[in-house]
């Protein structure tokens, strides 16, 4: 988790180590995304109306409190997205989300709603974002 936009981390009691991450109970997750402003509308419609197989494949992959959020910067819209993981294996329960049917057709639509930010790792579609505050 340490160093995603290589900014030098500061830790402490509200900013976990990746060591201290790594124990956490839930795990919190923050990304971002461009979305393309003449695909906007498609984009909320999607999200108004997501499909049931996409909601049951998120929570069987332990994820919770899942939101994303739109904002305007520099006339340029943004995709902000949280989320919490209360599963004890990351990678394959992700792995096992990119290879369902359903969230495989899910991404088919919502992908080309958005563009990509330099400051996303190979192989990711969202930039994570890196936690500098955290309070429970």
């Amino acid at each position: 988790m340490n160093q995603i936009n290589n900014y030098n981390t500061v830790y402490g009691k509200t900013n976990p180590s990746p060591e201290d991450f790594e124990k956490m109970s839930v795990k919190r997750f923050g990304s971002v995304i461009g979305l393309n402003k003449k695909q906007e509308a498609y984009y909320r419609q999607l999200h108004a109306e997501v499909w049931d197989t996409v909601i049951n494949r998120i929570k069987a992959s332990h994820i919770r409190n899942y939101s994303i959020y739109i904002t305007k910067i520099e006339g340029k819209h943004y995709l902000f997205s949280y989320f919490e993981y209360t599963g004890t294996d990351y990678e394959s329960d992700m792995k096992a989300m990119a290879d369902d049917e359903s969230i495989k057709r899910w991404w088919k639509e919502t992908d080309p709603c958005q563009f990509q930010l330099p400051s996303k790792k190979e192989g990711d579609q969202w930039s994570l974002m890196e936690m500098v505050f955290f309070m429970d």
